[in-house]
């Protein structure tokens, strides 16, 4: 396998589990982002106040996108086993 193969192997599943866990990073992100507008604006800085919101919240996205996530990576598996031959040189 020429190191070519490998560097495009190495960006396909990094693209892959780019496109997967992007969205519950921005869903993360953007939770605690309101979440840290409202602390400052009532003065609360409990810091459960922060944590368990942003959980909830990826867990109910995890929940939600968990057939995309399941799709998208099972298209992917697929097309790295479908083709062997240019490995197998």
């Amino acid at each position: 396998m020429s190191s070519e193969q490998v560097i495009e192997l190495v960006r396909r599943a990094l693209e892959t589990a780019f496109w997967i866990g992007a969205p519950l990073l921005v869903i993360a992100t953007v939770v605690s982002l309101l979440i840290n507008i409202v602390q400052v604006l009532t003065s609360l800085q409990e810091t459960t106040l922060s944590v368990v919101p942003k959980l909830a919240a990826v867990a109910a996205a995890a929940f939600l996108l968990m057939p995309w996530m399941a799709r998208r990576l099972a298209l992917f598996t697929l097309q790295m086993f479908s083709d062997f031959r240019p490995f197998l040189r």
